[in-house]
């Protein structure tokens, strides 16, 4: 097992809006400092902070988070992060490290419903890798059973595949 999935599942919070990134980034502050912001605090912080994706703020609410916008929500909390594009032995590799994983994935893919398009349009945090078993652990925000969602390594690759395997890694 890559990472821990047990202890991550405690910061795991359903959101009550289009947040998925910002809840992500929600999820890995607690997970690292202990101290989990609320889902209106990194709301709020997006709706301060410039994007690096283009003009205007990070926050859009008729819109999506750019991955690109992740790093800097997860700064202003101190931690240090980078879009990386890697593989899933990478993401084993890191999460045996400690280190966090927020991905981009196709929401319907891991939820096995007909998808309305094939593209990355869901963030979820990587809590953890079962490669024996073949099971990648998820804290999903938009599932009110994603607290510790688990998918087979095959769903997960499948779903994380559209957008090039894209992800935000912790330092």
């Amino acid at each position: 097992m890559y990472g821990e999935p047990h202890v991550a599942a405690r910061f795991w919070r359903e959101q009550s809006t289009s947040d998925c990134a910002e809840m992500a980034v929600a999820d890995v502050v607690g997970e690292i400092t202990g101290r989990q912001p609320s889902e209106q605090e990194v709301v709020a912080l997006a709706e301060r902070k410039p994007s690096a994706a283009g003009s205007g703020t990070i926050w859009k609410p008729s819109g999506f988070t750019d991955i690109r916008d992740i790093p800097i929500l997860l700064s202003h909390y101190a931690i240090a992060a980078d879009n990386v594009q890697t593989d899933i032995e990478n993401v084993e590799r890191k999460l045996g490290a400690g280190r966090k994983v927020i991905a981009i994935v196709n929401a319907e893919t891991i939820w096995n419903r007909p998808s309305r398009s094939d593209f990355g349009n869901h963030f979820v945090v990587v809590t953890g890798i079962d490669a024996r078993s073949g099971v990648v652990h998820l804290n999903d925000s938009a599932m009110p059973t994603g607290r510790d969602e688990k998918v087979s390594i095959a769903t997960f690759e499948r779903a994380w595949a559209p957008n090039h395997h894209s992800a935000v890694v912790t330092r």
